[in-house]
């Protein structure tokens, strides 16, 4: 049973900005527990597990949550009015919108990115990341949710401009593990971009934590195949040897950095203005950055500083555009 609600009421600005904080925390930390279970798993395996950990516990928490609606509202209008609550039934268009949802936003997106932090760094993937309006921008003019201006067209080429330095930053070559882990990385956000602009369309729908959680469920059993596989694989004798910070970095993940992070995204997503999301664009790149040579001993260069300026720059300026002219 799905309960429809309401856009509601928009929150203040300040509660907008403070939450795209919060996320920008979470998932800048995410970079750094991805690396660090990525040490005592295989990819494959860090990757699938992660994903399903997200899955079972974002459906038992939806789950938990709504036997307590239904409480409460069984005590306030009494026993013959819960139904009341119960909302609209279960549907095969739900099913279908939660699959594809899930597909792009969870199996694609959280998969992608946890393989990439194999072979890349955490600066090179936060960058690439960071470039999500400008996936979302290319994926509106071809669904024709948006027109191409000039405008646009100019801050889409530096930001791939940009994307080039980094990728050539230690040689452009076939075999180079960074230029393998910057294309996953680039997969796993276009996963990311397609969930965000299919998601709008119908996110006056269904309520954040439905969505959160069925796109959560429908991703991880979509994974759930290649994640019994590695189990099996690591054997049980491995499995005692992964060591605690392991298996924390994959319960972070898949609490933090999918469960909680995606249902206050998809809530926000209903009133996000163009300047805040691209707040949220700038940040995430540059403490995700901070955070992997503090913590992880990486070490920054000048051609990350060019790649990752114009990348940036790129989508400042695409996002500029946008906002003039709706100011006008």
């Amino acid at each position: 049973m799905l309960v429809e609600s309401s856009k509601g009421r928009a929150p203040s600005r300040f509660v907008i900005a403070l939450l795209i904080g919060l996320i920008v925390v979470i998932w800048a930390i995410n970079f750094i527990t991805a690396k660090i279970g990525l040490r005592s798993f295989p990819p494959l395996t860090m990757a699938s597990f992660r994903v399903c950990a997200a899955g079972l516990v974002m459906i038992q928490f939806y789950w938990a949550v709504r036997r307590l609606r239904l409480a409460a509202f069984a005590s306030e209008s009494g026993d013959s009015a819960a139904g009341g609550g119960r909302g609209r039934g279960f549907t095969w268009r739900d099913a279908w919108t939660f699959l594809y949802l899930g597909f792009f936003g969870v199996s694609v997106n959280q998969f992608f990115f946890t393989l990439a932090l194999h072979y890349t760094s955490v600066s090179h993937s936060a960058i690439i990341v960071g470039m999500g309006p400008i996936y979302v921008l290319i994926l509106a003019v071809m669904l024709r949710l948006e027109r191409a201006t000039w405008h646009k067209a100019v801050g889409m080429v530096i930001s791939f401009a940009g994307i080039a330095v980094l990728a050539s930053e230690h040689g452009i070559s076939a075999h180079s593990p960074s230029l393998l882990g910057d294309a996953i990385a680039m997969t796993g956000s276009v996963g990311f971009a397609t969930y965000v602009v299919l998601g709008k369309r119908v996110a006056g729908e269904y309520d954040a934590l439905t969505m959160t959680a069925y796109n959560h469920f429908a991703g991880a059993l979509i994974l759930l195949p290649l994640g019994i596989r590695q189990a099996w694989l690591l054997g049980a004798g491995n499995w005692r040897a992964v060591p605690w910070e392991a298996w924390a970095a994959i319960l972070y993940m898949g609490v933090f950095g999918s469960a909680v992070a995606y249902l206050l995204y998809y809530w926000l997503l209903r009133y996000l203005e163009a300047s805040q999301l691209s707040a949220f664009t700038y940040l995430l790149p540059v403490l995700a950055t901070i955070l992997g040579i503090l913590t992880l001993g990486e070490k920054g260069s000048w051609m990350q500083l060019l790649g990752g300026g114009l990348a940036l720059g790129g989508v400042y300026w695409t996002e500029s555009g946008r906002a003039s002219k709706q100011a006008g």
